[in-house]
């Protein structure tokens, strides 16, 4: 669902635009010899942190690791466990770069009212990721 017109941001010290600045410089930082396509992620911790991610490919592409669970893993390794907003950014922009199906169900364990927030030309897609993956699988399993 693109968010337009009365959504707000709800947090204004660190704006969606910075979120995706960061993004971007993940990125930039990723490895990805053999698809050459290169993605960045940006985690919000709710105190304000950011975390960053990037994809890292293997020559076993079974063991490559995507950038949105690069920036959860390194988020629960710094001790946090309290992500609010993740931005993704992949290629060279000219399209939405949606987290894959693995990586909405990492970030589903962790907040699946999490905003995602998708940079698409002229527009910036934001959406929760229950809307991303509405039956996630859950500790309770009561996600019906």
């Amino acid at each position: 669902m693109t968010r337009t017109g009365g959504f707000r941001w709800p947090w204004p010290d660190v704006p969606m635009e910075m979120l995706l600045r960061q993004a971007r410089t993940a990125a930039a930082r990723a490895y990805a010899p053999y698809s050459r396509f290169s993605v960045g992620a940006a985690l919000l911790t709710s105190d304000g942190g950011i975390i960053l991610g990037c994809n890292v490919e293997n020559a076993s592409y079974g063991l490559t690791i995507c950038a949105e669970r690069n920036a959860v893993f390194a988020m629960v390794a710094s001790g946090r466990l309290d992500p609010v907003a993740i931005a993704v950014t992949g290629g060279d922009a000219s399209a939405p770069c949606p987290p894959c199906g693995a990586c909405r169900q990492v970030l589903a364990e962790f907040n699946p009212d999490m905003y995602v927030v998708l940079e698409s030309p002229g527009k910036t897609i934001v959406m929760r990721v229950s809307e991303l993956l509405p039956l996630s699988f859950s500790l309770t399993g009561e996600k019906f």
